[in-house]
């Protein structure tokens, strides 16, 4: 980083919108407090008042302005930066560098962009210049055409062939875009996208709706050092946007092979593309012969890099920024610890998609392409079906388990049916599905989700069964605690007050260990600092980063209602 920067400015984010959320938040707060630890003055520049990043304390200087061309120019000019960080502030960002570039500010106020340059900026936003660029380094990617027009789009729908996956180029939002399959539906489609694109473009791409999706997250610094931080699966195929799809980290499905080769190109992809900083890459990946396309290169914090951050306390937007300023990975530490190693954890993570179908009833609760869900929640466990059913707890939709009560009133070819298409609650269908011995092979034909996850959540509906019974012994509860069971649901298939189930647990010693995410920190697990556990009732006491609550810790149950053995 050259002496003379001293004052950076960061474009923050924008208004709360589906696409553009809280996560971006997250991201400034961590930039900033990265900056100001490295000595420079920060402004920051937020049009969403709500946000811990305009609180005063965050920043040196914070301007809550419209984040548009006009009012960031007028900044930039007043306050003289020499510096512009804008891979965390999320879709709006991008969009206004390249017009304060186009507009000539930049170059008039010697800003300097930290991280990645106006080249990479634009060849990642187009993707007929992304497409051009991933041939020229021999990567496969699928056919895709940018059209400035309907009759441009019709021309060229005919060129790549149906089906088509059409989306409007930097898009406004979350919204426009779908697959189509004949002219009408192009025509339909078009016309939408390119109300959502903020330079009136669209992009049409050869659809593999149906192909896994695979995101990985690389950082890269001055010295050419990459790591590859994880991979993350989605579970829902392509077809769903990845915001509004159950994901999972690190993946399940895949073979160590294509796993290696997925990593290896996201490598090459942000060495090319010569980025300081982070770069999330998306992969589809055909499951008949395991073979790879590149999707997507997005060269900024997106919500699965924070959900990232989160689930391995390798916090990537504060990495990000202290490698846009010229820092080494080897000069970077987090919680003590050097991150310049592959970050490493025991732990399996979900992020699950929060949907407002409750409060908009008259909205369809089919998923696609255009992303639906207003927010998500992350659960960590020793496993996925631990993971999986804390999430769905989390979810505030008053379910308790993997179980929806109107799914009841659906016979088995209702039932198919309803996951033919993806919604939102379609893993409770399945689960359903499951519970009546419908065999896994169908379900995955229909539905495009891998086996390994409906092998997975049939292993819930089998502990199920331990229930069946109205009764419980010890060993039967411990196994159904580690597979993710609540309390109340265990107490509710039993016909037994959940105090007293709770009582009876913690009378027999069954209860939770904390597992610590930071497997390679210099702190011992239980020094004072910051660290990042998770409870988990794996049968785990060998494990290291564990720790195991002592008698202080354990709730006094001297009003304890019985401690019956069921």
């Amino acid at each position: 980083m050259p002496q003379r920067v001293k004052k950076i400015l960061i474009i923050g984010q924008g208004p709360i919108i589906i696409g553009q959320g809280a996560e971006y938040d997250y991201a400034g707060v961590e930039a900033c407090k990265a900056l100001k630890e490295e000595g420079y003055k920060v402004i920051l520049i937020s049009s969403n008042p709500a946000t811990i990043m305009t609180d005063p304390e965050i920043a040196d200087k914070v301007y809550m302005e419209p984040l548009t061309l006009e009012y960031v120019a007028r900044i930039i000019r007043y306050e003289r930066p020499n510096g512009l960080l804008a891979n965390v502030g999320g879709p709006t960002a991008f969009s206004i560098v390249t017009q304060l570039a186009k507009k000539g500010v930049l170059k008039e106020c010697q800003v300097e962009l930290l991280g990645i340059d106006l080249t990479t900026i634009n060849l990642t936003t187009k993707q007929n210049l992304f497409h051009d660029f991933c041939e020229k380094i021999d990567e496969p990617i699928l056919p895709a055409k940018v059209a400035n027009n309907l009759e441009e789009a019709t021309s060229l729908a005919i060129e790549i062939g149906f089906p088509l996956l059409v989306k409007p180029v930097f898009p406004l939002d979350g919204a426009g875009g779908g697959f189509v399959t004949n002219s009408t539906e192009l025509k339909d489609i078009s016309n939408q996208s390119f109300k959502h694109s903020s330079v009136n473009q669209i992009l049409l791409e050869k659809s593999i709706k149906g192909y896994k999706e695979i995101e990985v997250e690389v950082v890269r610094d001055a010295d050419d050092k990459v790591l590859a931080i994880s991979c993350l699966e989605n579970i829902n195929p392509l077809g769903v946007h990845t915001g509004d799809s159950i994901t999972v980290m690190p993946d399940l499905s895949l073979s160590f092979e294509i796993r290696n080769q997925i990593k290896k190109s996201a490598i090459k992809i942000i060495r090319e593309l010569d980025i300081l900083g982070n770069c999330n890459i998306q992969f589809a990946v055909d499951p008949q012969n395991q073979k790879y396309y590149v999707l997507k290169a997005t060269p900024q914090i997106t919500r699965s890099s924070v959900f990232i951050s989160k689930a391995s306390a390798y916090s990537i937007p504060f990495v990000t920024t202290k490698l846009a300023i010229g820092k080494s990975l080897a000069q970077i530490t987090i919680n003590d610890k050097q991150i310049n190693h592959q970050s490493k954890t025991d732990s399996l993570a979900i992020k699950i998609p929060r949907f407002s179908f409750d409060k908009f009833v008259s909205a369809s609760n089919v998923l696609s392409n255009n992303m639906k869900s207003t927010g998500e929640v992350m659960a960590l466990g020793s496993s996925f079906e631990e993971a999986l059913l804390k999430g769905i707890r989390s979810l505030e939709i008053n379910a308790d388990h993997l179980y929806l009560e109107k799914f009841l009133d659906y016979n088995n070819e209702e039932l198919f049916e309803y996951i033919n298409v993806p919604r939102d609650d379609q893993i409770f269908a399945i689960a359903e599905l499951l519970r009546r011995d419908e065999e896994i092979n169908e379900i995955a034909k229909i539905t495009n989700i891998a086996q390994v996850f409906l092998e997975k959540i049939k292993k819930i509906i089998a502990c199920e069964k331990l229930l069946e019974s109205g009764n419980i012994n010890l060993e039967h509860l411990q196994q159904l605690k580690a597979t993710g069971f609540s309390d109340s649901f265990i107490a509710k298939q039993i016909n037994k007050n959940p105090n007293d189930l709770i009582n009876y647990r913690l009378d027999n010693n069954i209860t939770p260990t904390f597992a610590s995410l930071l497997t390679q920190s210099k702190k011992r697990i239980d020094d004072q600092g910051s660290n990042c556990f998770y409870s988990t009732y794996e049968n785990s006491k060998s494990k290291s980063n564990r720790l195991i609550p002592n008698s202080k810790t354990k709730k006094n149950h001297s009003n304890r209602v019985g401690s019956n053995s069921y």
